[in-house]
C-alpha cells in the first residue's frame, strides 16, 4: 500500500494545481574562453604613458629679432656670426651666414646655442616664406647593394652633392642680404671674422 500523503503535502499540491513544484537545475557556469595564466612574469610590463600635454611654441628671446646678428656657440660652425631670419614652427631659428661671406649656409639653430648681439641688419628685402621645417628634412632613399666597394663610393658621392634647388634658394636669400651688408661699413669683415675669447676676457662682462 502506498503511504498516505501528509496534510502538508496535500496543501502544497492544492496550491500548485495538484502537482508538486519542480525546481530546474541551474545551468553550469560557462568557462572563460581564455584561462588566466598560472604564473606571472617576474619583470613588470611597461605601459607607454599617454602624453596629455599640449605642445607649447618655444618662446623667442627678446634680444633675438629678425635681422639680429647671432654668434653660434656649438657645432660645426662654432664661433661664426650669422644673420637671424625667422623662427620656425619647431622653435628653431633660421639663419644664414651669408654663405659667400663666412661659409654658413641656410640652416636651423637652437636658440640655446646662440648669443644675440646688438648688431642688426635690415632684412626687409629678403623673402623667407618658403622655408619651414619640412624644407630641411632629410630624404630617405633605399638603394640596392651590389657590392661593398661600390656602395661606399655611391654613399660618399651623395654626401658631397648639394641639390641645385638648395643652391638657388641660398642665392635668392643671400643676394639682397649682401647688398644691404655692403652699405654698412666694416659689416662684411665683422661677419667674416670668427668670434673667440682671449686670455683675460670674461664672457659675463662683455657687451655683444
Amino acid at each position: 500500500m502506498a503511504p498516505e500523503p501528509s496534510i502538508a503535502g496535500v496543501a502544497i499540491k492544492a496550491i500548485n494545481g495538484g502537482v508538486f513544484p519542480r525546481h530546474d537545475k541551474k545551468a553550469a557556469a560557462v568557462a572563460p574562453a581564455v584561462k588566466p595564466p598560472k604564473f606571472y612574469p617576474a619583470d613588470d610590463v611597461k605601459k607607454p604613458l599617454v602624453n596629455k600635454r599640449k605642445a607649447k611654441p618655444t618662446k623667442l628671446r627678446a634680444s633675438i629679432t629678425p635681422g639680429t646678428v647671432l654668434i653660434i656657440l656649438a657645432g660645426r660652425f662654432m664661433g661664426k656670426r650669422v644673420v637671424f631670419l625667422k623662427q620656425l614652427s619647431s622653435g628653431l631659428l633660421l639663419v644664414t651666414g651669408p654663405f659667400k661671406i663666412n661659409g654658413v649656409p641656410l640652416r636651423r639653430v637652437n636658440q640655446s646655442y646662440v648669443i644675440g648681439t646688438s648688431t642688426k641688419i635690415d632684412i626687409s628685402g629678403v623673402n623667407v616664406d618658403k622655408f619651414d621645417d619640412k624644407y630641411f628634412a632629410k630624404e630617405v632613399q633605399k638603394k640596392k647593394k651590389k657590392g661593398e666597394g661600390e656602395f661606399l663610393e655611391v654613399e660618399a658621392e651623395d654626401k658631397n652633392v648639394i641639390p641645385q634647388v638648395r643652391k638657388e634658394d641660398q642665392k635668392a636669400v643671400d643676394t639682397p642680404l649682401i647688398e644691404c651688408i655692403d652699405t654698412i661699413a666694416d659689416m662684411k669683415e665683422y661677419l667674416a671674422a670668427r668670434f673667440s675669447l682671449k686670455q683675460g676676457m670674461k664672457p659675463h662682462e662683455l657687451v655683444f
